[in-house]
């Protein structure tokens, strides 16, 4: 994260808003894939009688306004698009991005690239399409029917893209296949970078995906071996390091505290991070959680961390937008 970057967010901080939106941009999916947090039964919340799937969304102009709407209510600095799969809405992304780019904001379209990525999207500066890519082909295909690597590559023919690996039990174990993985994406003129995540389960989940602790520290130590050999893996260090220790609780969480996560009816509010539900943070293997981890470690005087700010002012914010709140309320009574 550069300098600049870190005091808008600061700013933003201790303005009483959350610098990043992360937003459920429509329930549909046309893939399947094992172990998906978004259509997990308890993502929405163990309250939520209803799935995502089962969620209300919208379409067409209403969409478009209804985003730009939320957008500007919490005026972030930058903006995830997921889903579902946000390219199911592309007729709407081809309105929102534009609107998006106007009004200076970084955006994030996380995406299976079921269908191709327009070559004009190239034009906007503060743009980033992230395709999810579960392993080499044979092990991707199986997860991720119909979005294949034979139907990837071609929809990719046009774009510039940013690679992420979700890393399963599937394949962590397996030896030399992360490397195969970065080699592959390494030839790959599509790919301007690869980011790695760990699969995150729920709490008391069970299932294939999940690593075990000793597996964890060994693809974590794979990928620092890795990373100096392969340049494509935008890891830094002290971000791969966050993932043997990760943070030990939401309220611990840097990411999930400064992002505002609401799903496809523009209502719902996923808490306590992204994942929803109760994720197990223990396990945590988001890339972003680590990314912000590492940044809070970061010392700026003595003992003195970025985290530590973060947290003083966090509080300000929150004091500031009490303020504002109450102003308005006296200001509206009068």
């Amino acid at each position: 994260m550069k300098t600049s970057e870190v005091m808008q967010a600061w700013k933003s901080i201790l303005a009483g808003r959350r610098p990043s939106l992360s937003i459920e941009l429509t329930r549909e999916c046309p893939l399947r894939c094992p172990g998906c947090y978004a259509y997990d039964p308890a993502h929405l919340g163990s309250g939520s009688s209803v799935t995502l799937r089962q969620l209300a969304d919208y379409k067409d102009d209403i969409l478009v306004k209804n985003v730009l709407r939320v957008v500007d209510e919490h005026q972030p600095l930058h903006v995830s698009l997921v889903g579902g799969d946000p390219l199911v809405r592309y007729r709407e992304l081809e309105a929102l991005l534009p609107e998006l780019d106007r009004r200076g904001i970084h955006v994030q379209i996380v995406t299976s690239a079921f269908r191709p990525i327009p070559a004009h999207w190239a034009n906007f500066k503060l743009l980033n399409v992230v395709v999810s890519i579960d392993g080499l082909q044979p092990e991707h295909d199986a997860r991720r029917k119909p979005a294949t690597y034979e139907r990837i590559l071609k929809n990719l023919s046009e774009a510039k893209v940013t690679i992420h690996c979700t890393i399963t039990a599937q394949i962590a174990d397996r030896p030399g296949y992360l490397e195969q993985f970065l080699q592959f994406w390494t030839e790959r003129p599509e790919a301007k970078k690869v980011w790695m995540s760990i699969f995150t389960p729920q709490l008391g989940a069970e299932g294939p995906e999940i690593l075990t602790p000793a597996v964890r520290s060994a693809v974590i130590a794979e990928l620092l071996r890795l990373r100096p050999l392969y340049p494509i893996l935008d890891m830094h260090e002290s971000a791969l390091r966050e993932f043997l220790d990760p943070p030990h609780s939401p309220a611990d969480c840097i990411f999930a505290r400064t992002t505002h996560t609401v799903s496809a009816d523009l209502k719902t509010v996923i808490t306590p991070c992204q994942f929803g539900g109760r994720p197990d943070c223990s396990q945590c293997g988001c890339i972003a959680s680590m990314g912000l981890a590492a940044v809070g470690h970061h010392r700026v005087i003595g003992s003195l961390t970025a985290g530590h700010l973060f947290k003083a002012s966090e509080v300000v914010g929150r004091n500031v937008k009490k303020i504002f709140k109450s102003s308005r309320m006296r200001s509206v009574a009068q």
